[in-house]
């Protein structure tokens, strides 16, 4: 049964690694608003939830629509982020800043640990007696919140580290030797495992891929690398940042000390893990050509490679949370993108609870990852290409051959 319709002021906020496609989700959010007259003044938190604790808020109302459109089209986010998970004593201050401003529209555009913010305030309005709608807004480049097909910067991310192998593989075809990058993947190997669509000719790196759902060993890496490289001379290695042993211990972990307000540990602040694995292959294989690059933060927000349908699903997904917040029927919840059934590459937008999305993670499904935990199936591809859209057409000179006799 609908309820009676709040009249207030809006809040939303930018929360988390910033990508390429998330100020789609709050132009989106904002234009919507517009034509909701139970929204009165449209507010912006600098910082995400830092913002909101200092009062630090801008006026989105007074944007032009063409300097909004300009925002959307522009990476990284526009309100800047934060990492914080909010204590008792937060949602104090918190809510001083809801009531003093009149927010009674509150959205946070983040990953699963935004979501889990966004949970946490919503109760806590909940045990005060605040009536406020709270939604989360689907987004994380790591494609691993539950509920989800996929998620907002995905697509734009998995772009960026499919073009990138692209040319690392013709680079690396030129001047052969063992190439391994680092891709961003805590816990779900998505984005590392996009690295696959680079894939055009016969004999094209990756040729092995690494993700986090499969234990890692180095003896067993060490061994597929010799393996790739006794037949094609070359090898171009795809690895996931979160990779981990047989007792779920992150490899990266035993390099970083620093940990985040939810508890995450750093995990490519440095070439530490890269820089091991190339030393093993060294070492161990006695190839003497080994390089090793961290892709680090230029996968968020790298300009110029974005996917169309990324864009457009954001921003989808920015004004379908003010929709379902003014719709009357529900008083919090999050969006997630859901992939109808079919050949044909279509997407919908739909409420799903807070708890459903927050703090945890979902992982690559086994249907996408090959037997041997070295590589992605045909079934990964199927996924990934309509979600990342078209890449770059290359060619190869017919009369040279794919593998150095």
């Amino acid at each position: 049964m609908a309820r009676e319709k709040l009249t207030g002021n809006m809040l939303i906020a930018q929360s988390g690694g910033p990508t390429a496609v998330i100020n789609q989700s709050l132009v989106g959010a904002v234009l919507e608003a517009h034509k909701h007259k139970e929204i009165k003044k449209i507010y912006g938190s600098l910082q995400g939830l830092k913002g909101i604790l200092e009062a630090n808020l801008c006026d989105l109302g007074r944007e032009t629509r063409a300097n909004l459109e300009l925002v959307a089209r522009t990476p990284s986010s526009a309100l800047g982020s934060v990492r914080k998970k909010p204590t008792p004593e937060d949602c104090g201050k918190v809510f001083q800043v809801l009531q003093q401003y009149n927010i009674r529209y509150f959205f946070y555009i983040g990953g699963n640990d935004s979501a889990e913010t966004t949970h946490i305030i919503n109760e806590a309005a909940q045990q005060a007696g605040y009536r406020m709608k709270c939604f989360h807004i689907c987004k994380t480049i790591d494609n691993d919140l539950k509920e989800n097909d996929h998620t907002p910067g995905f697509g734009s991310a998995a772009k960026f580290v499919a073009q990138a192998f692209m040319g690392d593989n013709l680079d690396n075809r030129a001047l052969p030797g063992v190439k391994i990058n680092v891709v961003m993947g805590r816990h779900a190997g998505f984005l590392t495992a996009a690295a696959a669509l680079a894939r055009v000719f016969p004999g094209d790196g990756p040729h092995l891929i690494y993700l986090p759902e499969r234990p890692f060993a180095l003896d067993r890496f060490v061994a597929d690398v010799q393996r790739v490289y006794a037949v094609q001379q070359r090898c171009v290695v795809a690895v996931s940042e979160g990779i981990a042993d047989e007792q779920g211990t992150a490899i990266a972990a035993k390099f970083s000390q620093e940990v985040d307000s939810h508890g995450n540990v750093q995990l490519s602040g440095s070439g530490a893990l890269g820089d091991l694995l190339a030393k093993a292959i060294r070492d161990q294989a006695k190839i003497s050509r080994v390089r090793a690059d961290t892709f680090g933060y230029l996968q968020r927000s790298f300009c110029g490679v974005v996917s169309a349908n990324d864009a457009k699903e954001a921003r989808q997904a920015g004004a379908a949370a003010v929709k379902f917040a003014t719709g009357g029927l529900f008083e919090n919840g999050s969006t997630a993108i859901k992939r109808a059934p079919g050949k044909s590459y279509q997407v919908r937008i739909e409420r799903t609870e807070l708890k459903n999305v927050a703090k945890e993670t979902r992982h690559m499904p086994d249907e996408f990852i090959n037997a041997d935990g070295n590589d992605v199936t045909p079934a990964f591809i199927a996924y990934a290409a309509p979600i990342v859209g078209a890449l770059p057409k290359i060619g190869r000179l017919k009369a040279v051959p794919a593998v150095k006799k």
